[in-house]
Parts: C-alpha cells; sequence; structure tokens
C-alpha cells in the first residue's frame, strides 16, 4: 500500500520537529537524525495499513526515541551515555508530549535546531547545507541542485558538519547575532525551494515555504530590532501572497505580468509593507530589506502596466553593489529591460554568461527578452534551452508553450 501525498506532507512537516525533541532530550545529532529517519519508514510502512494515528509528532516522537535508545544502548564505547538513558523511565522516554506541546511558542525546538545547525564552528556553506537538510526536510540532492555542486560533494560537506556538532549542548539562543546571517540565508533558501521547486510535479511546495514563513516569525520575534530579520519576513510574505495565482487550474505556471492580482494576499502584502517600512526607517538597509522593498513595489501596483520599474531599477543599483551575485544582476538585466528597452536588458545578459552554471535561468531571460525585442527564432532557440536544463515540469510545460507560441 503506497503512502499517500497528505501523508507525505504531513511526514515531512513533522520530521524536524521530531529531530529537535530527540536531539534536545538525548543530543547525538547524528544518531537522532537516523533514529528520525527510521520512524518516517516505519510511519510509511504502518500508516497506510492502521492509518495516521491521532497525535502523529507524538508516534513519530515514541518511534524514533525507541530507535535512538536501543542505537545508544549498543554504542559500547558509550556506557556513560547508556547508563543515563536507561535510566530514564519509560513514560520520560516514550510518552513525553510533542515539541512545543509542553513549552511556549518561543521555545519551538525546530527553531533552536536552526541555530544549532548554524553554529559558528561550521563554515557557512556546511550551516546552510546541515540546517536545509535537517530543519527545511530537503533531500541531499535538492540541496546540491541548490547550490551547482554534485550530490556526492553535499553528501560529503553535510556529513562532515553533522560530525562536528556532534555534542554541542542543544539549548535555545539568547540573541543569535553570531549564527544569524547564515540563518536568514538558509530560511531564504528554503523559502525560494518553496515557493518555486526546483524540480517536480508541482510548481510549489507549499508546506516548505509555510515553515520557512513560520520560523523567520520566531527569528523576528527573537530579535525585533534587528532589520535584516524583519526584512525577510517582509520579502517572504510579499512574495507568497501571491501564490494562489501562481498556477492555473491545471498546476499550470503562470507569470507575474499575467497574474489575477485579486487572488493576491492583501493582509500578507499589508503585513510585508508595514514590516519593510519599518525596517528601512531604522538605518542603512541591508540586502533582504531592498528585497522586500522591491517585491513591496510590485505587490503595491494596481496592475502590471502600472508597476514603477524605475523604482525597482534604482532598488537593484543598490542591491548589486552590496550582493553582486548573478542572481540580483540577473534580475537586475529585467528591470533594465523594463525600463530601457529589451536590447539594453539583453546587453545586460551578455555580462553573466557562464555565471549561472548549469541553471535554465539566464535562457528562460534572454528567451524572454527576446521575444519583447521581436527575435522570435532566437527566442525560441532560449526558451526550448531552458526548457531542458530544469527539472520542474510545470516550468518545463510552460518554456515549451512559450517556444512553440513563437514558431512560423
Amino acid at each position: 500500500m503506497s503512502v499517500t501525498p497528505e501523508t507525505e506532507d504531513l511526514l515531512r512537516r513533522h520530521a524536524p520537529q521530531v529531530l529537535g525533541a530527540l536531539v534536545r532530550r538525548y543530543g547525538h545529532f547524528d544518531t537522532a537524525e537516523d533514529a528520525v529517519q527510521e520512524a518516517l519508514l516505519a510511519a510509511a510502512e504502518q500508516w497506510p495499513r492502521t492509518g495516521v494515528p491521532d497525535n502523529p509528532r507524538g508516534w513519530l516522537i515514541k518511534v524514533g526515541a525507541r530507535r535512538l535508545t536501543d542505537a545508544l544502548r549498543a554504542e559500547e564505547a558509550r556506557r556513560a551515555r547508556e547508563e543515563k538513558v536507561a535510566a530514564l523511565s519509560p513514560r520520560d522516554a516514550f510518552t513525553a508530549p510533542p515539541p512545543g506541546a509542553d513549552r511556549a511558542p518561543r521555545e519551538d525546538d525546530t527553531l533552536t535546531l536552526l541555530f544549532l545547525c548554524c553554529h559558528p564552528d561550521l563554515t557557512p556553506p556546511a550551516q546552510i547545507a546541515l540546517t536545509l537538510r535537517a530543519v527545511g526536510g530537503l533531500t541531499t540532492a535538492e540541496i546540491a541542485r541548490a547550490y551547482l555542486v554534485p550530490e556526492t560533494t553535499m553528501a560529503q560537506r553535510i556529513s562532515r558538519a553533522k560530525q562536528k556538532v556532534r555534542g554541542v549542548r542543544f539549548a535555545r539562543p539568547d540573541s543569535g547575532e553570531e549564527q544569524l546571517p547564515a540563518v536568514l540565508q538558509t530560511l531564504y533558501l528554503i523559502f525560494n525551494e518553496g515557493y518555486t521547486a526546483t524540480s517536480g510535479t508541482a510548481l510549489q511546495r507549499r508546506e516548505l515555504a509555510g515553515e520557512a514563513i513560520r520560523l523567520a516569525r520566531e527569528v523576528h520575534r527573537l530579535l525585533p530590532g534587528h532589520g535584516e530579520a524583519a526584512g525577510l519576513l517582509a520579502l517572504m510574505l510579499l512574495t507568497d501572497a501571491r501564490r494562489d495565482a501562481r498556477t492555473g487550474p491545471h498546476g499550470e505556471l503562470v507569470p507575474l505580468d499575467e497574474q489575477d492580482r485579486d487572488r493576491w494576499d492583501k493582509a500578507a502584502i499589508d503585513e510585508g509593507v508595514a514590516l519593510v517600512t519599518g525596517a528601512l526607517s531604522q538605518g542603512r538597509a541591508g540586502p533582504y530589506q531592498l528585497r522586500a522593498a522591491i517585491a513591496a513595489v510590485h505587490d503595491e501596483a494596481p496592475s502590471a502596466q502600472a508597476t514603477d520599474w524605475e523604482e525597482i531599477l534604482g532598488l537593484y543599483d543598490i542591491l548589486v553593489r552590496l550582493v553582486p551575485g548573478p542572481v540580483e544582476r540577473l534580475n537586475r538585466a529585467v528591470a533594465v529591460a523594463m525600463v530601457q528597452g529589451p536590447r539594453a536588458g539583453l546587453d545586460e545578459l551578455a555580462e553573466l554568461e557562464g555565471e549561472l552554471g548549469a541553471g535554465h535561468r539566464l535562457d528562460a531571460v534572454r528567451g524572454h527578452l527576446l521575444e519583447r525585442a521581436g527575435a522570435h527564432d532566437e527566442a525560441r532557440a532560449a526558451y526550448e534551452a531552458a526548457a531542458a536544463r530544469t527539472l520542474s515540469l510545470p516550468e518545463q510545460r510552460y518554456l515549451h508553450a512559450r517556444a512553440a507560441r513563437l514558431k512560423p
């Protein structure tokens, strides 16, 4: 009997919370993660037959705790840990409430797990990779694609990171300032994967985007005066506000300029605008605040035609000075094209050749600008090249459809 998509979503949503509970209770990050995976496999095998339990998270914690204590008892080199775990009563070990049920919301195990994964002893790439794996629930392959590296390389990076945090005390952060840049970047990547999945049949993984927003709220609550924490939350809210309008009735991709803006979430837009406005008033703007400000310009425009592209270009000019990466420059090229014409945008794209790896976005943007410039044959070739490079079926279908429209 196969696992339903609903059950898969449920397991994915609870996995980081279960891991956080086990690590908080027993330590041993790497062994706890193995125990969680075994609990998830047990659920995938049993729940289709017996039904989802009333308290699925508690069930997973109970099974994971059993697997973990069994593993700890089997480690002869760790007799001290074995004695401590064996001394726990069955009630303490196996019937404790699920994470968050016995504590205030701000003491969420998942948030503390997030900061543990971003421990300062880890390099920034290792912090982000470990958090995406443990907290975000992304597969090693998905993380490797996000970083444009081979899957084996990413697997080794994650394994080394888990070894480094082994034995680190699991405690709720008081300020988290030291880990904050990695935490924010990690949440940003998790959100992006949820908002536009890098592979699969669905354009969005809403549960992943929702979890990133939830954790961003917790970070903002932990550090209410931090402008970039507020900026990231604002960016997520302003972007996620469009999610219902991004797909058509059959799951097809709907580009921003064709979306029904009446379907945008006005409450999320209002909250995001208020957050970024308050953050920008505090002083020098950071990258997340600038990205949020750009999203706000899009969201507050009554129509695609009324979008203030000159303001957006000005914001991108500031952003690329702070973060001169190829993705930011690619987005700026679109703004240049909207203000100065498609050929000016194409000139900007020419400077990005070879800087975006094997991804499809450069060809997709090139196709769009070539189509606007009237170079339909070249645009069709660019769309087809982009379609061949993406693993997202909705994006493939959209790009093939754009190419087909341009056939003579």
